[in-house]
Parts: C-alpha cells; sequence; structure tokens
C-alpha cells in the first residue's frame, strides 16, 4: 500500500494539483455512494445529481493533470493497451529526465 501512496503523490507534486485533488476524489466518490443509492432506492429523475458530481471531480483532476503537466491514470492506461506514447510522471524543471515518457 505504501507503494501506490508513494506513486500517487510522484504523479501529484504540484500544490495546485494536490488541491483540485483533494477537492476531486471525495467529490467523486459521494457520486458515486449517491448514484448507488439513489439506484437501489429507485430514484431515476435526481439521475443528474451523481452524473454531475462524477463529471466535475473529473474536470478538476482533468486541471490537475494538466497543471501538473502528465496524463491522468485512466488515460494512462488506455494509451498503454493501445500502444500509444503518454507521460506518467512529467519532468520536474531543473531535474534531469533519465526515464522517456511511458517507461
Amino acid at each position: 500500500m505504501s507503494r501506490i501512496v508513494h506513486n500517487w503523490f510522484e504523479r501529484h507534486r504540484h500544490p495546485v494539483s494536490l488541491a483540485l485533488h483533494a477537492v476531486g476524489i471525495p467529490l467523486l466518490v459521494a457520486g458515486l455512494v449517491l448514484g448507488a443509492w439513489q439506484l437501489w432506492y429507485g430514484m431515476w429523475p435526481l439521475w443528474w445529481r451523481p452524473v454531475g458530481l462524477i463529471v466535475v471531480s473529473y474536470v478538476l483532476q482533468w486541471i490537475g493533470h494538466r497543471v501538473e503537466g502528465n496524463d491522468m491514470g485512466e488515460v494512462v492506461l488506455i494509451k498503454k493497451l493501445l500502444g500509444k506514447p503518454y507521460v506518467a510522471i512529467a519532468p520536474q524543471p531543473g531535474a534531469q529526465d533519465d526515464q522517456p515518457a511511458g517507461a
């Protein structure tokens, strides 16, 4: 588990990205929980609430990754499967870039 947390923090170094993820991830969880709850209790007319939370969550996280300079985790996975180049960890200004993108 500590490796997962370490890798996550390595991909999310910029303070703006961290702040956006600190808001976006709980919104995603809330959207999923609310959606499951509404589905369980048959509250179909309110479908837009969990969908809205999930969309706002992903937009915030996408902005965070644009600030960071790397691809979102889901995008990395899709690009890996398609054999396309991706940026898992953005090079830091002033740091030596020892690994090519996607390595």
